[in-house]
């Protein structure tokens, strides 16, 4: 099999170097750290172990897998590689340094390709001289499990180049959806109002965590509410990606980051991983939510057309595909259903009212709905 090459030997590079040596691949995987790549050598064997036990593979092709993925601090080990994948740190200078280095040391035909969550891919291309080889390849975390890639062609990425990396995620049995360049591409993106009202509504004192928590998994039938995902996914990281989508939306007010969020961050009160958060991870105790049912449909209506709102403004730019859309939302955050159906199973008519009363309440831009909504009920159309 061909070789690929992953650079950064963090959780998700390592995720990504397990998944292409299953498949087959010779990996190289690069990490200027020492310890960086101790750890990651251990993390692999520990899962790799616990698959073994679970007998989702047998000993045998553990030591495949293992015997495949070449671990270095070496940068030019990366050589005869047909695709390298970047897995460091969201920083644009150093992504944009580090890919000028790659394009001198990998073949003319080499694909790059950046597993940035949020950065403009075109801006991380303009560092390498052969800018159509560079194509966004966003994988979800944990990488091995998680089923959805966003693929996310710059406008400089030729269609070999999109065409030959999608070709090798989904030989991977991954769920691929193409985004246009956008910040937050699909999920970052349309997710926001998930955690942004959620906050909101706290922050005005109609319900604490636990009761929106609660309205949203036992009404709306998320996994997880949106307090819970955050002190998941570490407040320092949730906030980054929103400040992040924030400024590079021009400050659009849709984005706004929350003052609260920011202070859990600032109190390193991170979440899971610093043991406290929204909740307090070093006791069993967790506080009662108010079951108020009628309270509940409130807390999932005004979120709920948020989100759609948001889904129908990334159909309306031409984000994505409405399919894509869905897909990504439903395989990438593990939502009951995807935005869009929920649009047509709850009456478009009805989710552009809330929105349109939540605007007259409040009186900010953050409330607009999209054009689409007004323009699918004028036309009497659906999504699907």
């Amino acid at each position: 099999m061909k070789k690929i090459s992953i650079v950064g030997s963090g959780t998700m590079g390592t995720g990504i170097a397990q998944i292409a040596a299953t498949y087959g691949h010779e990996v190289c995987l690069y990490d200027s750290s020492n310890e960086a790549i101790k750890n990651s050598k251990h993390k692999i064997e520990k899962i790799l172990n616990r698959l073994v036990e679970k007998e989702r593979i047998s000993q045998q092709e553990k030591e495949n897998i293992n015997s495949r993925i070449n671990f270095t601090t070496d940068l030019e080990d990366i050589q005869e590689s047909v695709l390298v994948i970047e897995a460091i740190i969201e920083d644009l200078n150093i992504k944009q340094d580090l890919f000028s280095k790659i394009e001198r040391i990998i073949d003319k035909d080499c694909i790059i390709a950046s597993n940035t969550s949020s950065l403009s891919i075109a801006s991380i291309a303009a560092a390498c001289k052969k800018s159509g080889r560079v194509i966004g390849i966003h994988f979800f975390n944990p990488a091995p499990l998680m089923p959805l890639v966003e693929i996310i062609p710059a406008v400089q990425t030729t269609t070999e180049t999109l065409n030959t990396a999608r070709s090798i995620i989904d030989s991977w049995n991954k769920i691929t959806v193409i985004a246009k360049d956008t910040p937050g591409f699909i999920v970052n993106r349309v997710a926001r109002p998930f955690y942004g009202e959620s906050l909101r509504i706290y922050e005005e004192g109609i319900a604490d965590f636990a009761t929106i928590d609660w309205a949203m998994r036992e009404i709306g039938g998320f996994r997880m509410g949106p307090f819970e995902l955050m002190d998941y996914i570490g407040n320092d990281v949730n906030y980054m990606v929103t400040e992040t989508v924030f400024t590079t939306f021009y400050f659009d007010s849709r984005y706004k980051p929350s003052f609260t969020q920011k202070r859990m961050m600032e109190a390193g009160y991170l979440g899971r991983k610093s043991g406290k958060g929204y909740y307090d991870y070093t006791t069993e105790e967790r506080p009662l939510a108010n079951e108020d049912r009628d309270l509940g449909k409130i807390i999932l209506w005004r979120i709920l057309c948020m989100l759609i709102n948001e889904a129908a403004d990334a159909f309306f730019l031409k984000i994505a595909t409405k399919e894509d859309i869905d897909l990504a939302m439903t395989k990438g955050v593990n939502y009951p259903k995807g935005l869009l159906v929920w649009a047509d199973e709850i009456g478009i008519k009805n989710v552009l009212t809330q929105l349109e009363e939540l605007q007259a309440e409040y009186g900010e831009e953050r409330y607009r709905p999209s054009p689409i909504l007004r323009r699918m009920i004028k036309e009497n159309k659906t999504f699907y």
